[in-house]
């Protein structure tokens, strides 16, 4: 039997992210009746913002205020969560940079479950929990059996659940920073250094194609520029495009570049890599176009188009451009 499921909260200048009303369907995956806790780490005025906002959608918010959550930082957000989780909790968080750092440590802490990145989830019929991951590169489905007498720990691939629509305004926000106690850290918070800008600002555009490794070479590249054109877009990319200096750093969408929110979202050529899905915000319209059958892109999209993108984008251009 599982215990109390917590969502720890993700948020930036006052914004809470996108991750956090998906975690309550993620929650009523393990448990049908599910009312989980969010819990949300911060300082300042800000932090009372993003506890109201939780509050809409989650029925009780636990409020972690201390200067030394002022910026992410897994190491003293392990200790905080250590004082506050009971022991047989089960914790929800996104799969990120952040969650990647903090989870499989707390996890050690609480003796308890450690399941990273999920897609999926469902109660077994002696009460484990299958868990459905991917492994390869996204080519191969992985279901993993996790045991919740002692409590789990479980990352969320964002975007991979639906995000609960419906909004509560009787939230009661508790503020648990009284039980925080020592936050020491051998890691030290310097700077934040903002990427140079580009010559396109990706995150502002409503439509964006995007490529990836299967347009080949650099060379038909202008095949999607010709598109976007077309379709009044801006091209934009996955990581190895950029390795290669296809495009620059600033048209890079994932968990280490950018972040966007458009309206539709091409994916041409992409696999669908977690750190590249990681990028895209706001619930697009996500149209994929890919060679390979079982990308793991074709899981998240909208519309699925088994095609190659080198034969594909030229002919869609000509219809668009027709019309």
């Amino acid at each position: 039997m599982a215990g109390q499921i917590f969502a720890y909260i993700l948020h930036k200048d006052g914004v809470i992210d996108d991750s956090a009303p998906e975690m309550i369907n993620a929650a009523r995956k393990i448990d049908s009746g599910a009312h989980p806790i969010a819990i949300v780490a911060g300082d300042g005025a800000q932090l009372d913002q993003v506890c109201a906002e939780a509050a809409k959608t989650y029925a009780q918010v636990w409020k972690l205020n201390h200067p030394a959550f002022a910026y992410p930082n897994a190491e003293v957000i392990r200790k905080a969560l250590l004082n506050v989780l009971p022991q047989d909790a089960v914790l929800l968080v996104p799969h990120g940079p952040l969650g990647m750092d903090l989870s499989p440590g707390l996890s050690i802490k609480l003796d308890s479950a450690y399941v990273a990145d999920a897609l999926d989830m469902e109660k077994t019929e002696d009460g484990k929990l299958k868990v459905v991951r991917q492994e390869y590169g996204g080519q191969v489905s992985t279901h993993v059996l996790c045991p919740l007498e002692n409590g789990a720990v479980i990352n969320i691939r964002p975007g991979a659940f639906a995000a609960d629509e419906s909004l509560s305004s009787n939230g009661q926000v508790q503020d648990k920073s009284g039980e925080v106690e020592d936050l020491s850290s051998g890691r030290e918070f310097l700077e934040l250094v903002q990427a140079p800008a580009g010559d396109v600002d990706i995150t502002k555009s409503e439509v964006l194609v995007a490529v990836g490794r299967g347009i080949g070479d650099e060379e038909n590249i202008e095949i999607a520029v010709e598109l976007a054109e077309a379709m009044d877009a801006v091209v934009c990319c996955s990581r190895p495009i950029v390795d290669a200096k296809w495009l620059e750093k600033s048209r890079q969408v994932g968990t280490s570049g950018q972040t966007v929110k458009p309206k539709i979202y091409l994916a041409c050529g992409i696999s669908g890599s977690f750190q590249h899905l990681g990028g895209i915000k706001g619930n697009p319209f996500i149209i994929a176009i890919n060679k390979n059958p079982k990308a793991p892109i074709f899981q998240v999209a909208d519309v699925g188009i088994v095609a190659d993108i080198l034969d594909f984008l030229p002919e869609l251009t000509e219809r668009i451009q027709a019309h």
